[in-house]
């Protein structure tokens, strides 16, 4: 046979069989039932990685990619990350975990942040937040909860200690879900950020299970373009249906090991200083005078000594500050404004968002692959909420997505371990 025709017929199998991956994927082709729940009717499926195709038909709402992602994720257990179990000298974690370790532009260089991070488990979704937010200019306060197992707090001081810029929390709070301690919880980290040596510029405040969906070049100029200046405290005056909230008390009990926020029936004063109180988000963005205000002001320490027997103190205290109109960087007259937290809240549904395709607890969208493509399309900083291990594709996805635009917008001399690891548990070839 001529060796061109050869070469041809190769060339054409695999214009086929480019033809046939594109149509199943892209094109959204099914090879199987959609109204049943046979079994997949090819042979094979490829579980890649972001930026090959499942994570990139995933992000544009592929029901092809729903399918094969959620049966790569029940069927391989992922690896854990390197260096958060097991001792590693400073140099490998930081190496091997993929930290940036220079400020990737003088505008970011010039504008350092500050972090809380309040977190109580999932070691490893910890480890995945704290270097898709890492930049050495900035400044981390990690609050562990003092319910957390020993073990747990020995693996994340273990990994702290690998840097200056970042340190646990000197008060320790037992946090309850809707409590008082989840409101000390930041302030405790508020009193050592103020006495760092970091002159930081903006305060955000983050829980274990948030992720960003903006660079840190990005949020630094949301923040100059659109709050310069200014703090960020979603919320608005109190409706009658939370009023409830602030006017009985409320005390933290622990029942069968279970801790929980219960109301005493006792009806409380008035707000101290004829204070109005607000209604709105416990996330925040606030400047380093406010924070100061915070813990000096006497209209601060009044509110904030009154809010300990209410009920989820810290989506009414900093909002109610920030609306006081000398204090500074205040914004009196703001509503909602502010993309901080990407959520599917459950009475949204139909509203903001077509359901939860992960699950709901306490009413909050544990996100799942089929929340990705909303996910992206948001406008916020952040998106809450995640669990590595129930959908760990749909965190690989957004950190890859995350890293590479980073890497993009980087204006110094990228280093070889800044990339992600170019394989993981979903790179390989499944058998169906």
């Amino acid at each position: 046979m001529n060796p061109l025709h050869g070469k041809k017929s190769r060339f054409l199998v695999c214009v086929a069989v480019c033809t046939f991956i594109y149509t199943f994927i892209y094109l959204k082709v099914p090879l199987y039932d959609e109204s049943s729940d046979q079994k997949f009717r090819v042979k094979r499926a490829e579980c890649g990685f972001y930026p090959d195709e499942l994570c990139s038909a995933l992000f544009v709402g592929k029901p092809a990619a729903f399918k094969i992602g959620n049966f790569c994720q029940k069927s391989f257990q992922p690896k854990a990350l390197s260096c958060i179990q097991t001792s590693c000298s400073c140099p490998t974690l930081l190496e091997t975990l993929h930290f940036i370790t220079k400020p990737l532009s003088e505008e970011e260089g010039n504008f350092s942040l500050a972090y809380i991070i309040t977190i109580h488990k999932e070691l490893e979704m910890f480890v995945r937040l704290l270097r898709a937010i890492y930049m050495p200019q900035n400044i981390y306060c990690i609050h562990i909860d003092g319910k957390s197992p020993r073990d747990y707090k020995t693996a994340v001081q273990n990994i702290v200690s690998c840097f200056e810029n970042i340190f646990i929390s000197s008060k320790t709070e037992h946090v309850v879900y809707a409590g008082f301690s989840r409101l000390q919880a930041d302030i405790n980290c508020m009193r050592d950020l103020v006495n760092s040596k970091v002159q930081w510029n903006y305060v955000i405040n983050l829980c274990g299970q948030d992720f960003p969906l903006k660079t840190n070049k990005e949020i630094i100029q949301y923040i100059k373009s659109k709050w310069n200046g200014k703090n960020i405290t979603p919320g608005i005056v109190q409706p009658l249906h939370v009023k409830h909230r602030t006017e009985i008390s409320y005390r933290e009990y622990v029942h069968s090991g279970v801790p929980y926020v219960y109301p005493a029936k006792i009806r409380k004063a008035r707000p101290p200083h004829n204070l109005t109180i607000y209604f709105g988000s416990a996330y925040y963005v606030l400047t380093r005078a406010f924070v100061h205000f915070t813990l000096s002001d006497a209209r601060a320490k009044a509110l904030l000594e009154w809010s300990r027997d209410t009920y989820s103190p810290d989506e009414h205290y900093w909002v109610t500050l920030n609306r006081l109109p000398d204090a500074p960087g205040a914004t009196p007259n703001a509503g909602w404004q502010g993309d901080l937290r990407a959520i599917k809240w459950k009475d949204q549904e139909g509203l903001s968002h077509k359901g939860c395709k992960g699950h709901y607890v306490r009413d909050i969208c544990i996100y799942g692959l089929g929340d990705l493509q909303w996910i992206i399309e948001s406008p916020h900083l952040f998106a809450n909420k995640f669990e590595a291990g129930q959908d760990p594709l749909a965190l690989q996805c957004l950190e890859r997505r995350l890293r590479l635009k980073v890497l993009r917008q980087a204006q110094v001399p990228l280093e070889q371990h800044w990339h992600l690891q170019q394989r993981s548990h979903f790179d390989m070839q499944l058998h169906l």
